[in-house]
């Protein structure tokens, strides 16, 4: 299956590189002409997706910077992560838009299988409905972030596109979408009636003002997602004639932490980065890209496997009562990390355990003590009651 879709790449290397063992490039198995990697110890692989048919954003760029994003991304030098990785190659373009998608969706399916996390690069961001289907028969209830601008509910009558695949990942079956979370939403790229329907749908939106205002409010937001995808244009432009070219947006260092953020969450099984075609071939773009892959990896190096049972009976417990309501939170003392406890109603759904944690803030704990209800708590109480 894997070289059925996959295409090699090839990077030639000079001398002085090739002596530096510490690159990451020296450390990474790399599909070349020669031999694909072997993926029996593999825990992160990265794969580009040569694929734009949807996109709704007319750039004027039509090119794929992945060999470029790859020669920075080899050069930098790696952590001391203790996994391996490997770069799969690149999806091309099939006769079809859902030639790409059944191509994506068969090897996200098959690395999520073998706990094999996914770096997918694309191409536009529709991909994600591709990535989100390669789930569908792991019976589970999905959390999928949007680290974007817009919401890309857009017409769900409409043929699917980058700015309207969100819409159908909740209309169209399998129903496996448990939570959608926006990050980074900027109110004057989408309408009112998107912004109602998803407090309608007791879904989580991050202003962008409210996320760079305190950006480690973002955490816990990433830390029970299945799938994060950061759409490249959230990023706010950084330098005269850069091609990311949003005015407002996150700062090179913020993307970074929330790329980290995404890594570090013991419950993400697939990452990407979209619309890379519109990167302009500039040093500074193309690095950055570089970095954001080497943050995320520094991320899953630090993950604490604090979302199993066993890890869990070691959180200190407390419990606090707001009027008529007993709320109870839970904190971890290796990671100082809080947790705060929702009860699944009977029925709601046979994918979903019938109490769960909620990731939350220390600020949160600190409300309720106050008397204020945490408002992802109230969503969530409110989405299992529906």
């Amino acid at each position: 299956m894997w070289t059925d879709f996959l295409h090699p790449i090839n990077i030639e290397f000079d001398e002085t590189f090739l002596q530096d063992k510490n690159l990451l490039g020296n450390q990474i198995q790399i599909h070349t002409q020669e031999k694909f990697p072997d993926l029996s110890s593999i825990k992160v692989a990265v794969l580009g997706v040569l694929e734009n048919r949807r996109s709704n954003l007319q750039s004027g760029y039509d090119a794929y910077p992945f060999q470029e994003i790859r020669q920075k991304f080899y050069q930098l030098y790696a952590g001391n992560w203790g996994f391996q990785v490997a770069d799969l190659g690149n999806i091309h373009p099939g006769n079809s838009v859902e030639d790409t998608y059944f191509a994506l969706k068969s090897i996200v399916a098959e690395l999520v299988k073998n706990k094999i996390i996914p770096i997918i690069l694309g191409g536009s961001q529709d991909l994600v409905y591709a990535n989100y289907r390669a789930y569908d028969d792991f019976g589970k209830m999905i959390n999928y972030v949007n680290v974007d601008t817009k919401f890309d509910l857009g017409n769900t009558e409409a043929p699917i596109s980058s700015s309207s695949y969100v819409g159908k990942m909740v209309i169209n079956q399998p129903y496996n979408l448990y939570n959608y979370s926006n990050v980074g939403y900027q109110t004057f790229y989408n309408s009112q009636e998107e912004i109602d329907l998803l407090e309608k749908l007791y879904f989580d939106a991050i202003r962008l003002g409210e996320a760079t205002s305190n950006i480690e409010k973002t955490e816990p937001i990433f830390r029970n997602a299945d799938i994060v995808a950061i759409d490249i244009n959230t990023i706010e432009s950084f330098q005269e004639k850069n091609t990311i070219g949003n005015p407002n947006g996150f700062t090179n260092r913020e993307i970074c932490r929330i790329a980290r953020y995404a890594g570090i969450s013991d419950q993400l099984s697939s990452f990407g980065l979209y619309h890379l075609e519109n990167l302009q071939n500039s040093e500074n773009s193309i690095m950055l890209v570089a970095q954001i892959l080497w943050y995320f990896l520094e991320g899953v190096a630090y993950r604490k496997n604090e979302n199993t049972l066993q890890a869990q009976k070691d959180f200190i417990k407390y419990k606090v009562l707001i009027e008529d309501e007993v709320l109870t939170f839970y904190k971890s003392e290796i990671s100082g990390r809080w947790w705060i406890e929702i009860s699944i109603f009977n029925g709601f759904n046979n994918n979903l355990d019938k109490t769960t944690l909620l990731p939350c803030t220390h600020q949160d704990y600190l409300d309720a003590c106050n008397q204020n209800i945490p408002e992802r708590w109230w969503k969530a109480q409110r989405k299992n009651e529906v």
